[in-house]
């Protein structure tokens, strides 16, 4: 029976986290010796970038009661068309809210935030992020099947492209549960919790206007630009732009952290970035504890030089 994917798409785009959990049911479907059924819901992408990375087929839902988003109707649309054992999301914050309410309507065992290929498919076993990031767990599925969320930029996007097929399922799933009063667009011009690098700030800039030098810096880096909870909160910087335990949790391959002291709820948020770069001017600041490189010094003299210093590389 077919590992099924969730590939997300975004305004019926595909997104990296798309790819990363296509990539990750086909891991687990070629050690079960089988093949990957991918399910998406109104896209306008071609399924040919769900193949690239293994999907043998793909399931495209039309639903026009679905063009907004809610967890309840997602789940039950996917419910109806997924038929295997193994049910893969990546841990975006949608597909994170229907995968649990899927789990309830399959009786199925639900392992969220999984770092790693399965130690064993029977039972199903695999290594996940816990306790806010700050440790790690080997969780066993005991139900008749499993769904997991794949934690973004941990197992990463393979490609291992396949021959393909598409199957188009028109349904009218019942969606009056959830009415999307606004929704908040980032700003920036990269996916905060797809972004491979993320230069962030917090009041150690001292105000809105001085954030010209951290935006540049992530422009030079090819970064997504964040924000500390006290930034976003008093109107510097947008919400979509916080990270923390309040605000987005991500893992970058580089964090790099400006004038922000590192408060735990900051860390929870941060601490399952591959590498860690404080610049602060206090060499008293928590954040340097979590760091893998710090700089204690003025971030309005480093900034610039750190930036012109990359762009000299760079040519």
């Amino acid at each position: 029976m077919a590992v099924f994917v969730y590939a997300e798409n975004i305004n019926g785009v595909y997104k990296k986290a798309a790819f990363e959990a296509v990539s990750y049911a086909k891991s687990v479907a070629d050690q079960a010796g089988d093949t990957v059924t991918a399910i998406s819901v109104n896209p306008t992408d071609s399924s040919d970038l769900l193949y690239k990375y293994g999907a043998s087929n793909v399931i495209n839902i039309k639903d026009e009661g679905l063009k907004s988003f809610s967890a309840k109707a997602f789940a039950q649309a996917v419910s109806e068309v997924a038929e295997g054992n193994t049910i893969v999301f990546p841990h975006t914050t949608d597909a994170s809210s229907i995968a649990p309410m899927l789990a309830v309507m399959k009786n199925y065992s639900l392992i969220t935030n999984v770092l790693e290929a399965p130690e064993s498919l029977s039972p199903f076993q695999v290594k996940r992020r816990a306790f806010s990031g700050k440790g790690f767990m080997h969780a066993k599925a005991e139900g008749t099947g499993v769904i997991i969320t794949v934690s973004q930029n941990a197992f990463g996007v393979k490609e291992n492209a396949v021959s393909g097929s598409e199957e188009v399922k028109n349904l009218s799933v019942a969606n009056e549960d959830t009415k999307v009063i606004s929704h908040e667009q980032s700003s920036g011009k990269l996916d905060l919790k797809e972004a491979e690098v993320v230069v962030s700030a917090g009041r150690g800039m001292k105000g809105p206007e001085n954030w010209g030098m951290v935006e540049e810096l992530a422009n030079v880096l090819g970064a997504a630009t964040a924000c500390s909870k006290p930034v976003s909160d008093i109107g510097w910087r947008p919400h979509t732009e916080h990270v923390g335990q309040t605000g987005k949790a991500i893992s970058p391959n580089l964090y790099i952290a400006i004038g922000i002291s590192g408060a735990i709820q900051h860390l929870a948020g941060v601490n399952s970035s591959k590498t860690i770069v404080v610049i602060n001017n206090d060499a008293e600041a928590p954040f340097f504890k979590s760091a893998d490189y710090g700089v204690v010094g003025d971030a309005f003299q480093i900034i610039p030089a750190l930036t012109e210093k990359i762009k000299a590389i760079k040519g």
